[in-house]
């Protein structure tokens, strides 16, 4: 029957549920393309002779050929896409080395298109965050305040934000701050934040960066 190993290429990926990652199906691929070029050349043949000798009766079967030739594309084109989406969450789930049954799964050109995209990745994250670059495939949530809680690791004295006002900042001192000062000061020591806030300091525009670049 027409069309039945690309249908079943989209049922393998729907069987193995999001995240998971099957087998990549070679000789189901090599199949579906055997049956698309049989289809086409049949197709060619018919055609040819609908012209010449003005066989009208065959224009039905090649519609319907035609039509199974787009079906069988749309369903390759669907489990590669699919597969690709899953290969790119596994990045943002285990990081840039895949362990070696993930790996084991994957075809050559998934294993190519896998090391662009986390090459990508690493760029992009290199160019947030100043000279040391910023991992935003950490903290995955968006926080749920703009401000944060810190405590100062030593005494700093009078410090101005960006609003124009003045705090003081005495060792042991707790204050609350916006989430971006707080987070522009990590490097020079001034705040020490707590464990339990910890995952707040990711500012709101990681979010954003992840949900742009995924797209």
């Amino acid at each position: 029957m027409f069309c039945e190993k690309a249908v079943e290429l989209i049922r393998e990926l729907h069987r193995m549920g999001d995240g998971q990652l099957p087998a990549f199906s070679e000789d189901s691929i090599r199949q579906v393309l055997e049956e698309m070029k049989a289809l086409y050349e049949q197709n060619q043949s018919d055609v040819n002779e609908a012209k010449c000798e003005g066989k009208s009766e065959l224009i039905p079967t090649i519609k319907f050929r035609h039509c199974c030739l787009l079906r069988n594309q749309r369903c390759v084109a669907a489990y590669l896409y699919d597969r690709l989406l899953r290969i790119r969450a596994l990045r943002w789930e285990y990081g840039s080395v895949l362990p070696a049954n993930i790996r084991f799964h994957m075809c050559a050109e998934e294993l190519e298109w896998f090391n662009q995209y986390k090459k990508s990745l690493a760029t992009f994250m290199r160019s947030l965050g100043g000279d040391e670059g910023l991992d935003i495939t950490q903290d995955m949530k968006p926080p749920k305040s703009l401000y944060i809680e810190v405590r100062c690791l030593k005494d700093h004295g009078e410090f101005e934000i960006d609003d124009g006002t003045v705090i003081l900042l005495k060792k042991n001192s707790q204050v609350y701050l916006r989430i971006k000062l707080s987070y522009i000061h990590l490097n020079t020591h001034f705040f020490f934040i707590d464990d339990y806030f910890y995952i707040i300091v990711r500012l709101i525009v990681l979010y954003i960066a992840q949900t742009l670049l995924k797209k």
